[in-house]
């Protein structure tokens, strides 16, 4: 199938990271042309941006639009590492939103910055990784930052419904170089970075027309019913 991504222009938030990498690597195999943002100095396919702040996320988005006219796709992948979270902490306020505001409002103010673009285009793909920990209770924390980006996501897809702009989400579970077949009760099923990369490119086709999802990739809880 051919994703007609070919000369397509892809930002990649987070892009140097595990799963952005991968992402950003299949993009380009499909023939889109990809600049990396991220907190790292700017080089030749990658700009300097935080998330964290707005004014280096307008530069970073100017700066992409000054050298390619337009952004089609903007996939944001960026987000501080569960593994940087205090289990200790899991319902001190102070961490659960310093957490929503390092992943689901990160993700905010990106979109927020490229979207007025896609729209006035009239095409636009956005595709945000966030994780099945929103639909587990028992770590506020861990909860919260992945539910506020889905309603955050749902919310702008609603929002730009009609104009030929898609807004998704893909919810990992846990994310390893060889994952396992088995599912546990009360977990969610194990992916790949490319397997997440392969998801993540066909929702920022324009062969997809799917728009204001959450999909879970791999298994999605064992034993949990979502409504």
């Amino acid at each position: 199938m051919d994703l007609q991504l070919a000369d397509r222009v892809a930002l990649v938030v987070g892009g140097r990271g595990y799963i952005g990498a991968a992402v950003a690597a299949q993009l380009r195999a499909e023939g889109a042309t990809v600049v990396v943002a991220s907190r790292s100095a700017a080089d030749d396919d990658g700009i300097a941006m935080d998330t964290a702040d707005q004014a280096s996320v307008d530069a970073g988005v100017a700066a992409v639009l000054a050298q390619h006219g337009r952004i089609d796709v903007l996939v944001v992948t960026a987000a501080p590492s569960a593994g940087t979270l205090d289990p200790a902490k899991k319902s001190d306020p102070d961490q659960v939103a310093a957490a929503i505001d390092g992943k689901a409002l990160g993700f905010l103010r990106v979109a927020n910055a490229v979207l007025p673009g896609q729209r006035e285009a009239g095409f636009g793909r956005v595709v945000v990784i966030s994780g099945q920990n929103a639909y587990l209770s028992g770590n506020i924390t861990a909860s919260l930052r992945n539910t506020a980006v889905n309603v955050i996501a749902k919310n702008l897809a609603d929002e730009v419904a009609g104009s030929g702009v898609t807004v998704n989400v893909v919810n990992p579970g846990s994310v390893t170089d060889h994952p396992s077949a088995t599912v546990q009760a009360g977990a969610g099923g194990e992916s790949s970075p490319e397997q997440i990369a392969d998801l993540v490119t066909f929702l920022s086709s324009p062969r997809s027309v799917v728009s204001g999802e959450s999909v879970s990739i791999a298994h999605r809880v064992l034993g949990a019913i979502a409504i």
